[in-house]
């Protein structure tokens, strides 16, 4: 890993705060040998550096006078919070101090951020998040995961063409697989979004391979899941509960006999490897797609290991020049001005001309 890649966390974000932003931080640049940049209240910031070791990690600490709440408006946060750890953050990839930023807080908020100090892509109506989840074959890309809950067909053909760029330079998927998410696997299936979606991604340059079930999200048989943000969240959301649930139903039933507490004991490893498989911290965050910056927003209950992971991901973007890579494959598909607004309303205009 380059050693002069920089890194800005929004050390008050999310429901800890500096507790586990800056352990988090202080990880991930020896892990990956970034510089920091920790941006929040100076003292609060200072209390939780003291109660960790870091000389050896290369840090700045940026003072801001303000937070992003978790409940606030983002348009509010934008007007009102100028000086929060959020924005500046922001600001800090936008003057090029940092590469990439991190953040735990308001997701709505760091959207928000995202399109107005960073900016959109050229061609890109949306900007969307993209979570990137274990399965059984391997990591896959899931998009939209929560930024945009109502969607036109468009703005998903928009999604698949940002997640394949992602799959193929990130995950280093030569032809990836794209699929959407709906209700059956046949053509037919799925509410009027979904079924205007798939006739425009089944006429584009993707490799479209059709509709997936929910219960073919795990599978690892499609490398990128296109869906609207609404379904996106709930789907990961629902992924994550269910995940916790199963760790815990496993637990209690492994205590219930001496025999499988035995049982536990030999079987240690395999448990803690499949713990590790399906705990969300091992995924870090989930990158904005279609800003002109590197931007990762994490869940707002995560852990320290949750942030480390995050950095370590925004690291590697900023090592494959993964955002160079999106602007470079969007802006050489011509089908990005197609499947767009402008480009929606021009074929209603033609069609309009044609009657």
């Amino acid at each position: 890993m380059p050693k002069d890649i920089c890194l800005a966390v929004d050390a008050m974000g999310g429901d800890f705060g500096p507790e586990v932003n800056v352990p988090g931080s202080l990880a991930a640049a020896r892990e990956t040998g970034a510089r920091i940049i920790l941006v929040g209240d100076e003292t609060s910031i200072r209390k939780e550096l003291d109660r960790h070791p870091h000389a050896d990690v290369e840090l700045e600490v940026v003072h801001t006078t303000q937070v992003a709440g978790m409940a606030e408006k983002p348009s509010d946060i934008l007007r009102r919070k100028k000086d929060s750890s959020m924005q500046v953050a922001f600001r800090l990839v936008r003057e090029g101090r940092a590469h990439g930023c991190v953040t735990a807080g308001n997701s709505g908020a760091a959207l928000a951020c995202g399109m107005f100090i960073l900016g959109r892509i050229n061609g890109v109506d949306r900007p969307a998040l993209a979570s990137i989840m274990p399965t059984l074959k391997k990591p896959i890309v899931l998009i939209d995961v929560g930024a945009n809950a109502d969607c036109k067909p468009y703005n998903l053909v928009q999604f698949g063409l940002m997640a394949e760029v992602l799959a193929r330079h990130v995950l280093g998927i030569a032809n990836p697989k794209v699929g959407i998410l709906s209700i059956g696997e046949e053509e037919g299936k799925g509410n009027a979004l979904t079924k205007e979606a798939y006739a425009l991604l089944k006429s584009s340059s993707l490799n479209f391979v059709g509709n997936v079930e929910g219960r073919d999200v795990f599978t690892g048989e499609t490398d990128v899941i296109v869906c609207d943000g609404f379904v996106g969240n709930v789907a990961l959301k629902l992924s994550e509960g269910l995940g916790s649930a199963l760790a815990s139903m496993l637990k209690t039933e492994l205590k219930k006999s001496i025999w499988s507490r035995l049982g536990t004991l030999i079987a240690l490893p395999a448990f803690k490897r499949f713990a590790k498989k399906i705990d969300y911290a091992e995924y870090g965050g989930a990158p904005i797609l279609g800003l002109n910056g590197i931007a990762m927003v994490c869940h707002g209950k995560s852990n320290a290991r949750a942030i480390t992971t995050a950095l370590q991901q925004a690291a590697l973007f900023v090592q494959k020049k993964a955002n160079d890579q999106l602007v470079a494959g969007l802006h050489a598909n011509t089908e990005l001005s197609l499947f767009s607004r402008s480009g929606q309303a021009s074929a209603t205009r033609q069609e309009a001309s044609a009657l």
